[in-house]
């Protein structure tokens, strides 16, 4: 008895061992998406009078991506897109403030069914339910989160606090946050947040989230402030670039995004995470007049920090620093400088390093990729709009595009959407007398200055027709 006992204690105890190490094997994620960060930003972009070497590490270490888009040019609305893996334009909605539809699959959602721990830090934009009176919700935890500390909407926004999971962090005790007009702070608010801090805090929680959760499979979506308005880096990165405080503000992401690097490092899991750097869509090359007399809430002042903010983006611009590259416009257009991002990927032993991809990408893109990677399939209700880009990350084949057109939320009135199929770019938007077409040979034209639309009617005839196939269809991701 004992003879044949051992064997087939030996067969429970093997697998039960091999389901833990292929739990253990399957890689942490993290992504790491910027807030306004142009494409010229980055200096492994072409920045030269910012420098931003842990951002450059990660592409001299993994894949840098020249062709990838937001799913919008501007916040709510392409984290939307990321986090859904479908198409923005596709609710019809005006504003900038998105809201995730109740049981819709989400990233998280989507980790959280393959076993992993999964946080959101930083920026949210999404919404907290229609009251915004605690508990905040529906939110990131009821989007398959396991944990959340971010910031509403943006660094600018009226709350001027933090959110844990369903509180607002820092109230009065038996205190509501109420905002009052013409009052700097909203009442009720005991501790309103540190301008030149913010993004320390969130670097700071998002790294306890991953000593937490070192130890088992986990998805990080981080998400900090920078360099969204207001431009305010943290005193020790003041005059540390030659872009003014916007370039400032940039090098202290970049510090952030190594401090990340970093602990990934320290214990030694580095090697078995995805890690993507992004943006949510291109920068503002002027400054936003609406929030100039604010009155900053500062740990530290110095550089003159309380009038320069109100001009960062443009000082940029006169020292020369340009934000988007030489993509035209910036964010809340059509045009490339309003979606086209940086995008880097960094997975040690899977992405080559050093190396550079010209595929179109949008980052709906993500789900169908997380997806590939558990080696799942997708509803058919999910991820709409989704193309996995594992086979261009990794090289493997096939070696065809990931997706022979991308769709983008071009604006925030619902006006124009900006299409990409091969050299051409066109946007269709809403003229005096019907549909208003521009096109663009992007190989030719990279500043979108000369409309083609009238010597290529096949072009656009073309064009509209994927569009109208795409909007018919609601979906551009083939059912299996």
């Amino acid at each position: 008895m004992m003879y044949r006992l051992v064997p087939l204690l030996f067969v429970v105890f093997c697998s039960a061992y091999c389901s833990v190490a292929s739990a253990d094997s399957r890689p942490n994620i993290v992504i790491i998406m910027a807030d306004d960060l142009g494409y010229g930003d980055v200096s492994c972009y072409g920045a030269t009078k910012i420098h931003t070497p842990n951002i450059d590490a990660l592409a001299a270490e993994g894949m840098m991506f020249t062709d990838a888009h937001a799913a919008a040019s501007v916040c709510s609305p392409s984290r939307y897109g990321l986090m859904t893996g479908r198409s923005p334009w596709r609710l019809h909605r005006k504003g900038n403030g998105y809201k995730l539809e109740p049981g819709r699959m989400t990233l998280a959602s989507l980790a959280s069914e393959h076993g992993y721990q999964s946080a959101a830090v930083g920026k949210w934009h999404l919404g907290y339910g229609r009251n915004w009176e605690a508990p905040l919700s529906p939110g990131p935890l009821e989007a398959g989160f396991n944990y959340h500390f971010g910031v509403p909407t943006n660094h600018n926004d009226k709350y001027r606090a933090f959110v844990r999971n369903h509180d607002f962090v820092g109230l009065k005790p038996g205190a509501k946050l109420e905002v009052v007009k013409g009052q700097q702070f909203p009442t009720g608010l005991l501790e309103p947040r540190v301008e030149d801090q913010v993004d320390t805090r969130l670097t700071s929680e998002a790294i306890g989230f991953i000593r937490r959760n070192a130890e088992q499979p986990f998805f990080l979506y981080f998400t900090p402030c920078a360099p969204h308005t207001h431009v305010t880096p943290a005193a020790p990165f003041r005059g540390t670039s030659q872009a003014g405080l916007l370039g400032d503000y940039v090098q202290e992401l970049d510090h952030h995004v190594g401090e990340i690097v970093d602990v990934l490092d320290e214990l030694k899991i580095a090697d078995n995470t995805l890690l993507i750097f992004t943006s949510d869509n291109g920068n503002t090359p002027k400054d936003f007049k609406g929030t100039q007399n604010t009155i900053l809430n500062l740990q530290v002042d110095s550089h003159d920090i309380r009038e320069k903010f109100k001009t960062a983006k443009e000082d940029a611009r006169k020292m020369g620093h340009y934000t988007n590259g030489d993509w035209h416009d910036g964010k809340g257009k059509p045009y490339e400088g309003g979606h086209r991002v940086p995008f880097i990927v960094r997975w040690p032993g899977e992405v080559t390093p050093d190396s550079m991809s010209n595929q179109l990408v949008i980052l709906t893109d993500m789900m169908a990729t997380m997806a590939e990677i558990f080696d799942a399939t997708l509803p058919d209700v999910a991820g709409e709009d989704s193309f996995s880009i594992l086979p261009a990350m990794t090289g493997a084949a096939p070696k065809g595009p990931v997706r022979e057109i991308g769709f983008v939320q071009g604006d925030t009135k619902d006006d124009a959407i900006a299409i990409r199929a091969d050299k051409w770019k066109l946007i269709e938007s809403k003229g005096e007398n019907g549909k208003k077409h521009e096109l663009f040979d992007l190989t030719e034209d990279r500043g979108e200055n000369n409309n083609l639309a009238s010597q290529n009617p096949e072009v656009i005839e073309r064009i509209s027709a994927a569009l109208a196939k795409a909007r018919a269809d609601g979906r551009t991701r083939p059912l299996p």
